[in-house]
């Protein structure tokens, strides 16, 4: 499946290809890689104005992003086996003009359901250009080089949960939200066109069945899981008839997946099960997992204990936030060049050290919080986090062969995407448990008996006699309760990225310049 495969006689391998002209390729699939990345998050900040405009209520809005997440989820084991059947680079254009065209659909839709619709086919088409870049970056560059590659795809994943919201919110101030999608067509037309003028054609291969019944159920797994995740805290959870009509289409459907995967010969059910046969690989898919989580997680209750808590204007919350992508890059940047000459275990494990520090200052906040503490804790969380995500990505595909790359990344992506979905839901659910747990404790100390409440200056703003005084102090209180679940969050986070640190034991770093292990993984 690699798009060095020459159309004629025998050719060298894209990593061993002089004539290749690798920067302009590597531009052209991040580009692919940023739009995708930015439209997870860029549209987050418009929902309101998209609400007013469309005449749709709040919980009819948040389609807009679901379906985006469920489509993108579902299409994304396909790319391994849309690569075998027609190309990867014809893959790749057909994704890039295919999300291109959504973008524009987006940004005329007229109605909620012409949106979601438009929505939908985003997610289908861009679900391929984030694994694809990763395989491209893989193919067209020797082992040696292969940190720095991944420093670079790295840095361009990292770019849409980090300027997302930011870029989001300038472009719905300053135009309207339309321009959240409107600006993907010049990056997506660059991107186009360099893919398909440097990046060599392949011929497909068609060894890989399409396997309906698998294709069907991983896809309803993955979709009710998502959905699942997403409508589960506005549901209450298991108190609502469709949380429990999704966890039972999710476990039929998974159950039915991993037995037919399971009986079928190797290389001819959906998921090619020999990928899991290689220890580093799904020693990587863990991991991913845990980063997922905890990256996501982390950046989605920030902003909004900023603006919630801290009464920080959006615009100074994204300010705030936005070194951590700083930070983040500047590792990369470094790391890249130490992969192959440090051992990857000490890489990983400074990275998840450091990340446990950030989380465990954050988890140490309070409501007298100054924005420098946040720009240099983002810092310092973003350093651990790009010294995390590079060798992790160098291991975790160093010895799988690379004809497995295409579907081996695809799946890489999605479990990175399933941790975030899971993160966030879990923090999320815990955030409001875990105020109304802390509210209820704060407020046994709340008597007429307290001495606090006499004091003459607390008294005079919370008056137990007055209604208005009432107000204040209830009002306190759930803002104290509320960081209080706020830092249960971090804690959680931290306690999390510390108990990985042992399971580093479980990656193998490749010896120097040995051959890639090809037997269990091969296509046959």
């Amino acid at each position: 499946m690699s798009s060095a495969t020459a159309s004629a006689a025998p050719a060298l391998p894209a990593s061993q290809d002089p004539t290749l002209n690798r920067r302009m390729i590597t531009i052209s699939i991040m580009l692919a890689t940023i739009i995708q990345a930015l439209d997870g998050t860029i549209a987050n900040v418009a929902l309101p104005h998209m609400q007013g405009s469309l005449s749709a209520s709040q919980d009819q809005i948040t389609w807009v992003l679901t379906s985006f997440i469920v489509a993108a989820a579902i299409a994304t084991p396909l790319t391994g086996w849309l690569c075998d059947r027609f190309g990867q680079k014809n893959t790749f254009l057909v994704s890039v003009a295919g999300f291109t065209l959504a973008s524009v659909l987006c940004g005329l839709s007229g109605t909620l359901s012409e949106i979601v619709a438009a929505r939908l086919l985003q997610g289908v088409f861009g679900a391929a250009l984030v694994p694809l870049s990763q395989a491209v970056l893989l193919d067209i560059n020797p082992r040696e080089k292969h940190g720095s590659a991944m420093a670079i795809w790295g840095m361009g994943v990292m770019i849409g949960p980090i300027l997302g919201p930011t870029l989001g919110g300038w472009l719905t101030d300053s135009y309207s939200w339309r321009w959240v999608f409107f600006i993907n067509i010049p990056i997506g037309a660059m991107a186009f066109y360099g893919i398909w003028r440097y990046i060599r054609k392949d011929p497909p291969n068609r060894r890989m069945n399409f396997d309906m019944f698998g294709f069907a159920t991983l896809s309803l797994s993955i979709g009710a899981l998502q959905m699942l995740l997403d409508r589960g805290e506005q549901n209450d959870w298991f108190s609502s008839t469709e949380t429990w009509i999704e966890a039972i289409v999710l476990a039929m459907s998974l159950c039915y997946f991993i037995a037919h995967t399971a009986l079928r010969p190797a290389g001819k059910s959906f998921l090619d099960y020999r990928l899991l046969k290689n220890s580093n690989y799904v020693s990587g898919l863990l991991f991913i997992f845990i980063v997922g989580m905890v990256l996501f997680a982390t950046r989605a209750l920030t902003p909004s204990m900023l603006q919630g808590l801290m009464n920080y204007p959006a615009a100074i919350a994204g300010l705030v936030t936005a070194p951590s992508g700083l930070g983040t890059m500047l590792a990369m940047l470094i790391v890249g060049r130490l992969t192959g000459k440090i051992d990857t275990r000490i890489l990983l494990g400074m990275g998840f050290s450091i990340t446990a520090f950030s989380l465990w200052q954050m988890a140490n906040f309070t409501l007298d919080l100054v924005p420098k503490t946040v720009v240099w804790n983002g810092i310092i969380q973003g350093i651990g986090l790009g010294l995390v995500f590079v060798p992790l990505s160098a291991a975790t595909f160093a010895t799988l062969s690379p004809q497995m790359r295409a579907e081996g990344t695809a799946i890489y992506s999605l479990v990175r995407n399933i941790g975030s979905s899971i993160g966030i839901a879990l923090v999320q659910t815990l955030l409001v448990r875990n105020t109304q747990i802390a509210h209820a404790s704060l407020t046994e100390h709340i008597t007429i008996a307290n001495p606090a409440l006499h004091d003459p200056g607390i008294a005079s703003v919370y008056n137990l006699g007055t209604g208005t005084g009432m107000a204040a102090l209830n009002g306190e209180i759930t803002r104290q309760a509320s960081m209080i679940a706020y830092l249960d969050d971090f804690w959680l986070m931290m306690w999390l990225t510390i108990l990985v640190l042992p399971l580093l034991l479980l990656i193998k770093p490749p010896k120097k310049n040995a051959p890639v292990v090809v037997d269990h993984a091969a296509m046959e």
